[in-house]
């Protein structure tokens, strides 16, 4: 009702700023016939607008600016916490949560126990604590 309201307003609005080339006796058409592109405008926007929105899919949040500021900043340190892991201990970490391995099939892949993996595992969290917890 209020979008109603509003294309009425501006089709009242452009009469007026068009008055003095509107014959009196078409008032009424031009009346209609402007809100009525008025709506069409607006349909074709919200188009637009949904097109685009399912074009960023998940992307748009209704978080603030600071907060996607930080959370971009942590995944930074993460991802540098990552790269500064030693090699074995990496290829451990990434497997087990990335690629969502469990200890046994990472042990079998690389040829070591089950124990040497979760001793590498517990070794790149203990790592990764300290330095996130520094950054």
């Amino acid at each position: 009702m209020e979008l109603a309201e509003d294309l009425m307003h501006d089709a009242f609005i452009k009469l007026w700023d068009h008055c003095a080339n509107v014959d009196p006796s078409k008032a009424k058409n031009y009346l209609f016939t402007t809100a009525n592109n008025l709506f069409l405008n607006y349909k074709k926007r919200e188009k637009v607008i949904q097109k685009h929105r399912k074009g960023l899919g998940d992307r748009i949040t209704n978080e603030s600016p600071e907060f996607l500021m930080v959370e971009q900043e942590f995944l930074e340190k993460i991802e540098g916490a990552i790269a500064a892991l030693p090699e074995g201990q990496r290829e451990v970490f990434l497997m087990s949560r990335i690629e969502k391995k469990k200890y046994r099939e990472i042990a079998e892949e690389l040829n070591l126990s089950v124990k040497a993996v979760e001793k590498r595992m517990h070794l790149a969290l203990m790592t990764m604590k300290e330095v996130i917890g520094k950054v």
